[in-house]
């Protein structure tokens, strides 16, 4: 074992409870920090280079980056990984700080340790977290003019969410549109924004992360979709294989197996949710009834087809995981896009 101490940290929102080891494993300190860079700067600026264990939250990017400034290694362990910790009969602050100590001094794999994207991507991927808060709030609003309209016998016909606040003004009652008029006001200033963040998003794609092209090249991925995919994973090298792909966003079924017994679980659901939301969103559109002709919706389809409870579900979630791994390849290789590349080396090695 190295000679240096072992700092577990618990972190909360306003205050972190701190406990550190020696390397022989005694407590030498239980304290308190405030939740603040320059309290964390001031605790620790005498600390001599040690090993730090926190969990994965929502301070934990700037802290760990700010500790491994300060010269200190950090491990930012998976809370889902850690059920000794959370799953305990006399859980505490305290007891969790130490817990996170010994767990990172015996064996760090233990912690299932993550990594953080840096801080410029992590601002970069604000657009398209922003874009989407947008989304959803739209959609709300959207959802309850309709749902008003059919309260009182009247109804928005079929559109597109861009058009919806001029439609709407056209189609409903003088009576309705007296009441409900700040909100389609609401619609079509979010549409406007909407429309503003798309245009920065495809501005960022092609000045600052010229790759996304490679990706956008799979008919479905759009621009959006490849930033995000580009600004998770950050560094295709990350990935030994790119089947690690899937299970690192949490699109391969979850398992429990045991002699006989092997039982069908849904997904795991690990890893970046908004990344695999839009991955799926990509796979409806390549098996829905615009989506273009190549191996993936053929891959798609031929599950689909096999029937069974919730097939055309499983077919999606296995197209969004193969699309994952595919962009990862086409990312890594920085080849061209081949729709139907099985087929194609096929026709190359009977030529040969």
């Amino acid at each position: 074992m190295k000679k240096r101490n072992t700092i577990g940290m618990d972190m909360g929102d306003r205050s972190h409870s701190i406990c550190i080891l020696d390397p022989a494993g005694e407590v030498v300190l239980r304290n308190t920090v405030g939740n603040t860079a320059v309290a964390l700067r001031k605790c620790f600026k005498k600390q001599k280079p040690a090993l730090f264990a926190i969990e994965a939250g929502t301070h934990s990017a700037w802290v760990s980056r700010m500790l491994e400034d300060m010269g200190h290694e950090v491990l930012v362990g998976n809370p889902r990984k850690l059920r000794a910790i959370w799953d305990s009969n006399e859980k505490s602050d305290v007891r969790d700080a130490e817990m996170l100590a010994r767990i990172a001094r015996v064996d760090p794999k233990l912690l299932y340790p993550i990594q953080h994207r840096s801080r410029e991507s992590h601002f970069d991927l604000l657009n398209i977290k922003a874009r989407d808060l947008l989304v959803k709030t739209r959609k709300m609003q959207i959802a309850h003019v309709r749902c008003v309209a059919k309260s009182f016998g009247e109804r928005v016909s079929k559109c597109s969410t861009k058009c919806f606040h001029r439609r709407s003004n056209e189609e409903l009652s003088a009576e309705l549109l007296e009441v409900l008029s700040p909100v389609l006001e609401s619609i079509e200033e979010l549409s406007f924004k909407i429309t503003e963040y798309d245009k920065r998003i495809k501005k960022l794609s092609e000045e600052k992360y010229p790759e996304t092209a490679v990706l956008r090249a799979v008919s479905g991925v759009g621009p959006i979709t490849a930033l995000a995919y580009i600004l998770t994973l950050e560094d295709p090298k990350r990935f030994k294989k790119s089947r690690d792909v899937g299970p690192f966003l949490g699109l391969v079924p979850r398992r429990d197996q045991s002699g006989d017994m092997d039982k069908q679980l849904s997904i795991t659901k690990a890893g970046d949710v908004a990344l695999r939301r839009l991955l799926v969103g990509c796979a409806q559109y390549i098996l829905g009834a615009f989506g273009p002709e190549c191996e993936l919706r053929e891959f798609g389809l031929k599950l689909a087809d096999r029937g069974g409870k919730n097939a055309k579900r499983r077919a999606v979630v296995a197209v969004a995981r193969k699309l994952a791994v595919l962009l990862h390849r086409l990312w890594g290789d920085k080849a061209a896009y081949d729709p139907c590349h099985q087929q194609t080396r096929k026709e190359l090695t009977q030529a040969a």
